[in-house]
C-alpha cells in the first residue's frame, strides 16, 4: 500500500509519544516520512492570538487553571503544556497556530479544528483563514469544526477551501449532512465507517477522515474500507505497522 492511501494523520501531533498539540508531538510527527497529515485544535486567547490546545479549559495539559478564552496569550505563554504528560517535556508552552504553520509549511498538510461552540469565538474563522493564505497552504489545509454553524462560515468566507464537519454519531445520510452546510469532508469517529458511506461520500466528492484509530486491528479494517479513507491516530508507528510495512 502506498502512501497515497488511507493517509497517516497524527492526532494532536505524535500524541502518543509527546505531550498533545505541542511543538514536541508536532516535531516527532515530522519526522517519520510516512506520516503526511497533522491534526490540531485551535482556540483564540483573550486578546485574539490563535493558539493550538484542545481543551476550553487549562486543567488537563497545563498547570494553569480557567478557560483558554479568559487568559491573554502572555498569560498562556507563561504556562507548562509538557509537564503532565513527562518530566521530559517540563517547560513545553502552549503554540500559536503561526508557530505550527511555520514548523510544519511545505513537510506537512494540515487539518486544523475550530474548537468553539456557538459564539464562544467571534472572529475565529476569519483568523484562521487569513493565516492559510498567508502561508500559501489553501490546497494543503482542511478546515473543520463540531459546530455546523462554523462550518457554514467557513464555507461562504472561504468557498474554494476544503471545509469539514466533525461528526461523532450513525446516520444513514452522511452526504446530505455534509451537503446541508457545504461540507466538502466529513471526519466520523471510525466506528460508523462501513463500505457503503465511504462509496457514497467518494462518489459526491466528499474526502473522509476516520478517528481516532488507535489499535492496529483497528486500523486495517477501518484502512480496507475505502482508500481514500484517511485515518487519524495517537500512534503512527502502528499506522505504519498496519499498513505501511516495507517503506523507509
Amino acid at each position: 500500500m502506498g502512501w497515497n492511501e488511507n493517509y497517516c494523520v497524527a492526532h494532536r501531533g505524535w500524541s502518543a509519544k509527546a505531550p498533545e498539540n505541542t511543538l514536541a508531538a508536532i516535531r516527532l510527527a515530522m519526522s517519520e516520512p510516512y506520516v503526511q497529515w497533522l491534526e490540531v485544535d485551535v482556540q483564540l486567547s483573550k486578546d485574539g492570538v490563535p493558539v493550538i490546545i484542545h481543551d476550553f479549559s487549562l486543567e488537563r495539559t497545563t498547570n494553569g487553571r480557567g478557560l483558554v478564552r479568559e487568559k491573554t496569550f502572555a498569560e498562556l505563554r507563561e504556562l507548562d503544556a509538557g509537564s503532565w504528560f513527562s518530566k521530559t517535556y517540563a517547560g513545553e508552552s502552549i503554540p500559536t497556530l503561526e508557530e505550527v504553520l511555520n514548523a510544519t509549511v511545505g513537510r506537512l498538510r494540515l487539518n486544523i479544528e475550530l474548537k468553539t461552540v456557538g459564539d464562544m469565538y467571534p472572529g475565529l474563522e476569519e483568523k484562521v483563514i487569513d493565516h492559510v493564505y498567508r502561508y500559501t497552504l489553501q490546497h494543503d489545509v482542511c478546515l473543520t469544526s463540531f459546530e455546523p454553524k462554523v462550518v457554514q462560515r467557513l464555507k461562504k468566507l472561504a468557498p474554494q477551501l476544503r471545509v469539514g464537519l466533525i461528526y461523532e454519531s450513525p446516520s444513514e445520510d452522511y452526504v446530505g449532512i455534509c451537503r446541508a452546510l457545504g461540507a466538502d469532508f466529513l471526519s466520523l469517529d471510525y466506528k460508523w465507517f462501513n463500505q457503503r458511506n465511504t462509496a457514497e461520500l467518494y462518489h459526491h466528492g466528499i474526502g473522509m477522515m476516520a478517528w481516532t484509530c488507535n489499535h492496529t486491528k483497528d486500523i486495517i479494517h477501518t484502512a480496507s474500507l475505502h482508500p481514500d479513507l484517511m485515518i487519524c491516530t495517537n500512534y503512527p508507528d502502528r499506522w505504519r505497522e498496519a499498513l505501511g510495512e516495507g517503506k523507509s
